[in-house]
């Protein structure tokens, strides 16, 4: 049987935990951090948590179990 192919778009944006969590990192924080308050900025920088069924989207281009 051959490997399984996964997307290497995804692989690049989302990383799956060892507790099968679904990170991705948040929009809109690279530039222009002088216009942003400093909470939107604290928020942007730690990652975010996929829930629901886009996550189980997500694990499955992924080829997580």
């Amino acid at each position: 049987m051959s490997k399984k192919k996964i997307k290497k778009a995804a692989s690049k944006r989302f990383k799956v935990t060892k507790t099968g969590k679904v990170l991705f990192a948040h929009q809109y924080g690279r530039h222009k951090k002088a216009s942003k308050s400093q909470s939107r900025i604290r928020r942007q920088g730690e990652p975010g948590v996929l829930t629901g069924e886009f996550a189980n989207k997500i694990k499955q281009i992924l080829g997580a179990k």
